[in-house]
């Protein structure tokens, strides 16, 4: 592979797991599978690189080529790829739980709210102010002298008992 495709792989592969981090899986499962064609699949990085796609695929509600990469990928020669492929088949192929609708919480989509509304909502931030946090409690500094700091004895109390608890085991071992 020439340094120029090395460099290209790395890039697309990068793009893919910054889009999956920020929630876009189809442009994920896009850069992913370019790098994923790119490289030689069987590399460590390879390996990587379709494991990652296996992540996006099942993110992305693509669940048959999720399931069919990773069965692909037990058989891959990095045993850490190997290991992975295993794991993420072993959740693709857990049972759907029933979840009831009580349970779940919508989340709107905000991708619809134009720019301008946004703003409106969530009104001027130069207009806005400031509360004042909220005053702590006043704590009273502790007199010393009423402090109990006498030695109360349970140290030795518990090392006499330690000690003939361990030699009353000795003795009776033999």
């Amino acid at each position: 592979m020439s340094a120029e495709t090395l460099e290209i792989v790395k890039t697309e592969y990068q793009a893919g797991k910054s889009a999956f981090e920020g929630g876009h899986y189809r442009q994920s499962v896009q850069h992913l599978e370019k790098a994923s064609a790119l490289v030689d699949r069987n590399s460590r990085l390879g390996g990587e690189i379709q494991i990652w796609l296996v992540t996006a695929y099942e993110a992305a509600g693509q669940r048959n080529e999720a399931l069919s990469l990773c069965k692909q990928l037990d058989r891959h020669p990095s045993i850490e790829t190997r290991k992975q492929s295993r794991r993420l088949l072993y959740i693709l192929e857990a049972p759907q739980l029933n979840r009831r609708p009580e349970w779940l919480t919508e989340i709107p989509d905000l991708g619809a709210i134009g720019d301008n509304e946004t703003k409106s909502r969530l009104g001027n931030p130069a207009s806005s102010v400031k509360s004042p946090p909220p005053p702590r409690p006043q704590t009273e500094p502790v007199d010393l002298g009423q402090v109990n700091t006498k030695d109360n004895l349970f140290i030795w109390v518990a090392l006499i008992a330690a000690v003939l608890t361990l030699g009353g085991l000795l003795w009776l071992s033999f």
